[in-house]
């Protein structure tokens, strides 16, 4: 699947999720395993993961991760604030690598955070991700 066509199914996972009455919680037992599993985070990973954060995080997420980015305007919940050090603090790596890979109703959260399955058999690549998640941390 191309980046752009992972693009524009993200862009119609925020659309139609609201109008087919998505929850904001996903039920139970829904979670997936971890992502990473320890991998070694190399320097093409961490290009990788911040050209991926470009593209498909940025859009709800902002630039800066700051939760305001030009699609946070119409979802509900909005888009989490990396910058909140509570948050930061309260969440493990293993949680934001699922959500990373598995989207956000993996772990009961909103389903408008999408799934990245192309990802699954790149841990290096998601560990780069949550470790660039983790940078935004004030």
């Amino acid at each position: 699947m191309t980046i752009a066509t992972r693009n524009i199914i993200a862009v119609l996972a925020l659309a139609v999720g609201p109008i087919l009455g998505c929850k904001d919680r996903a039920p139970s037992g829904t979670a997936a395993p971890a992502a990473s599993g320890g991998a070694t985070i190399t320097a093409e990973a961490r290009a990788e993961a911040t050209q991926i954060f470009s593209l498909r995080c940025t859009p709800c997420h902002g630039p800066t991760g700051a939760g305001d980015g030009p699609a946070s305007a119409s979802l509900s919940p909005r888009p989490r604030n990396f910058h909140d050090a509570t948050w930061q603090s309260s969440v493990t790596d293993e949680h934001i690598e699922r959500i990373i890979q598995y989207g956000g109703a993996a772990v009961g959260k909103s389903p408008t955070m999408p799934a990245n399955p192309d990802l699954n058999d790149r841990p290096a690549v998601v560990a780069a991700l949550r470790e660039h998640v983790r940078s935004f941390r004030q």
